[in-house]
């Protein structure tokens, strides 16, 4: 690597909104393209992908579109196709209790109702409890309005909001009996809390340091890289302590939304319930 030798490093990044879009353009030239499809828009769903993906969601259209025996790929078949690609195939036939739905349904609804009220989520798209062969009971599913490449603390805050929303509807509508499903949203939840107080400086505890060290390559990135502890047991205490913090209160914040959008719902199934009022 040093000078003379191997000196120049090339990085070839995952494509930008517009790399995306052009990208599928080339990919769809040989496909006719209803009305609806829009490239630009499926280039806005498709935020990280890399050549491969989009091409591969495309020929997965054309053949959603050639089952159906449509002339055209519309903006349907594409989003299902991106919705195969991301979440897995639908298991429509999967054998799910009614209870089992209406706690996905009120899950989801609550992920939806704290994007819709807060300032910096990204806009609801699409919220489903259509169950996933990658193992998602439901999902809501949010659009990027642009290409961004910096977030704010706030904005990293009102997305831990609405990572906690649905199983803070999960409390609210069963009275306190939570359940396994919100499992993956508390891990991502918990990986970003921390990441805001280890990488990004935002505990005013700690202070603009970062702590820990990954111990892997620049191109060995994994979820199970090691880290080197730069840091004391006092420290890692309060490490633990800020993102506790962090967590209880977008929770909280959370929770004092879904009660405020909830309360007219429940107003109203009181009064159409007569046997609920007895």
């Amino acid at each position: 690597m040093r000078a003379g030798r191997f000196d120049r490093q090339i990085v070839v990044d995952r494509p930008d909104i517009d790399g995306r879009e052009a990208i599928l353009k080339i990919h769809s030239r040989k496909i006719t393209l209803g009305p609806s499809a829009d490239l630009r828009k499926v280039a806005a769903r498709t935020p990280g992908m890399a050549g491969a993906d989009l091409a591969n969601i495309v020929k997965k259209a054309a053949l959603l579109a050639a089952r159906r025996q449509g002339n055209q790929v519309e903006m349907f078949d594409i989003e299902e196709a991106i919705d195969r690609v991301m979440l897995g195939l639908e298991k429509k036939n999967s054998v799910m209790s009614v209870a089992e739905k209406e706690r996905v349904a009120y899950h989801e609804a609550g992920h939806a109702l704290v994007a819709l009220s807060v300032e910096h989520a990204d806009p609801v798209h699409r919220v489903s409890i259509i169950p996933r062969s990658v193992g998602a009971l439901g999902h809501t599913l949010q659009l990027q309005t642009e290409e961004r490449f910096l977030m704010t603390r706030t904005e990293l805050r009102d997305q831990l909001t609405v990572m906690l929303g649905g199983r803070a509807a999960e409390e609210l509508t069963f009275h306190g009996e939570i359940s396994t499903g919100a499992s993956n949203d508390l891990e991502r939840a918990s990986e970003l809390a921390r990441q805001m107080v280890t990488r990004f400086g935002m505990s005013e505890r700690l202070g603009n340091l970062t702590y820990g060290k990954p111990l892997a390559g620049r191109f060995l990135q994994s979820p199970f890289t090691a880290e080197e502890r730069n840091y004391s047991e006092r420290t890692a205490e309060l490490i633990d302590e800020e993102v506790h913090r962090l967590m209880d209160e977008s929770y909280d914040m959370s929770r004092s939304i879904l009660l405020r959008r909830h309360a007219p719902a429940r107003t109203h199934r009181a009064r159409i319930d007569p046997k609920r009022d007895a």
